[in-house]
């Protein structure tokens, strides 16, 4: 009976000891995963419901080993939210390591200083990443800059960051503004600043450029920005073409060479940097200003300066083959 007792406990120690082992080697050895995958985790996923994904997914070969296999080797930090990417053949330890590290894929959608929300409402609605629909944003309503996002992410929740972005830079700027700003409401300034932005590509040209129709507003001058034409007929988007004479006499909302003032409101999304220099418009006597055929432009004080600058600019043109 001793005998038959000691091979009892000898056979439970070893059917013990497999089943350890086959526990341990489950949590160390590779998965199942053919090929490295994304996987996106949602927001307020405990282990179990997101260890059902992963098998479902085919990442790990049983959500209930995985489950088991994880409390009993210390999972002890909680799994976080988003997009990871899986190598191919991680095991059950890799997994959890990577849901647990927090290092998620960081996908970036970037809105270029200037662009108008009809082009800002195509790309988003070009990223097959993002889901569901949204309208055309509200002209001026969007900070230019890049945003991150998770895969699957609304469209909506997107657009709202990047207007919120907006909203706390008016925010900050409008109680800095100096007195000498023409702009009497942050929508006048967003008004303005998307014709500047529009204006000119070069960041250390903004101020001066906000000089110039800083002064020509309180001259009573009309504006004459020719984006100001384009938006009604594009929305913003490039025109193509030259602008026709017909387009410069029309008179609308937006067409500034029909109108003393500022346009219905923003041609396009302004940066922080344009917004900026609307509220502290450079100190400067020049009414005018044209291209100077290196990606700047020349200013003047007088129509008589100005027109010369300009046959300056058509003879640059002449020579390009442009006029």
């Amino acid at each position: 009976m001793r005998r038959i007792a000691k091979w009892v406990i000898i056979a439970a120690v070893l059917l013990l000891s497999l089943i350890a082992g086959n526990f341990v080697h489950g949590w160390t050895a590779p998965g199942p995963l053919a090929r490295e995958a994304s996987v996106v985790i949602k927001a307020g996923s405990s282990i179990t419901s997101a260890a059902v994904q992963l098998e479902a997914e085919g990442v790990v070969k049983s959500a209930d080993a995985f489950v088991n296999r994880a409390r009993v080797f210390g999972a002890t930090s909680t799994i976080k939210a988003g997009e990871f990417v899986i190598p191919a053949g991680a095991s059950n330890s890799e997994v959890l390591d990577i849901l647990t590290g927090g290092k998620t894929v960081q996908r970036m959608v970037t809105i270029p200083e200037g662009w108008p929300s009809i082009m800002v409402y195509e790309r988003l609605m070009a990223n097959d990443r993002l889901e569901g629909s949204i309208g055309v944003p509200v002209e001026g309503s969007v900070l230019p800059d890049s945003y991150a996002f998770e895969k699957n992410e609304s469209r909506a929740d997107v657009l709202k960051r990047m207007q919120d972005a907006m909203t706390r830079t008016i925010d900050e700027l409008w109680p800095k503004r100096s007195a000498n700003t023409v702009v009497k409401t942050p929508e006048e300034a967003l008004t303005l600043a998307s014709i500047v932005e529009k204006e000119t590509s070069l960041k250390s040209e903004l101020g001066i450029v906000a000089g110039v129709y800083s002064n020509r507003i309180r001259q009573g001058m009309m504006l004459q920005a020719d984006p100001t034409i384009i938006y009604p007929i594009t929305k913003g988007k490039p025109l193509g073409r030259r602008i026709r004479q017909s387009e410069i006499a029309d008179v609308n909302d937006y067409n500034t060479y029909a109108m003393v003032g500022l346009p219905k409101g923003p041609i396009a999304n302004p940066s922080r940097a344009a917004i900026e220099a609307v509220l502290n418009p450079e100190e400067t006597k020049a009414l005018f200003f044209v291209a100077d055929g290196k990606g700047g432009h020349v200013f003047a004080n007088t129509l008589q300066e100005h027109n010369a600058n300009v046959e300056k600019w058509y003879a640059i043109r002449r020579q390009r083959g442009e006029m």
